[in-house]
């Protein structure tokens, strides 16, 4: 997979254009966080796709494994995740790690699924925003509704499948602080619990 540094011209002024709007969706995010935020999307998408295989055997899109030493513990379905992040240099490609299998049919572009989720950031070293205190969280797959570190990194999960990604500004908020816990050009640690799909 192509590591890219800095974004293209186009892309650049294509985020400029969205920032007005983007700052508008993120206010209206922002306002629900009270009782649960989601990861709306503002940052501009990738062309740049790969399939791998998570440690449990799920494939991945656009993802590369998390080392076994930097994932999350796994925890159990239907409770709220501890997450972890990782120490070190934060990584510049999507990556993923499937930390409880799933069953059933796999989540494709199209798909409305229904997430629990629990974010931690590299900036602030924790545990920022979770969906768990309040309701879950529904979107479209594929569909833009979210940035594109999910759109790429949750195709392939299963209903009861928890899977964490590790998302790079590339595919999360970018230069664009979304709010308080994300820094600009901020690296995005999920855990996401897949609760259905459809």
């Amino acid at each position: 997979m192509p590591t890219h540094t800095q974004p293209s011209t186009r892309r650049a002024r294509r985020r400029a254009r969205r920032s007005l709007a983007d700052a508008a969706g993120v206010a209206a995010a922002l306002a629900l966080a009270a009782c649960s935020s989601s990861p709306s999307n503002s940052a501009a998408n990738s062309t740049t796709t790969s399939t791998s295989t998570s440690a449990t055997g799920q494939a991945a899109a656009a993802a590369t494994p998390i080392p076994a030493a930097d994932r999350s513990p796994a925890g159990s379905a239907s409770t709220e995740p501890t997450v972890t992040v990782p120490s070190g240099t934060p990584p510049t490609q999507l990556e993923s790690a499937d930390l409880i299998q799933g069953s059933g049919p796999a989540a494709a572009p199209g798909d409305k699924l229904t997430v629990q989720y629990t974010l931690a950031t590299y900036s602030a070293g924790k545990v920022i925003q979770s969906s768990w205190n309040g309701q879950p969280f529904t979107f479209t797959l594929g569909a833009g509704q979210v940035i594109p570190g999910w759109d790429k990194g949750v195709v392939g999960m299963k209903a009861g499948g928890r899977r964490e990604l590790i998302i790079p500004p590339s595919l999360g908020y970018g230069a664009q602080s979304p709010g308080a816990g994300i820094a600009p050009n901020d690296t995005l640690v999920f855990v996401i619990d897949l609760q259905k799909i459809g």
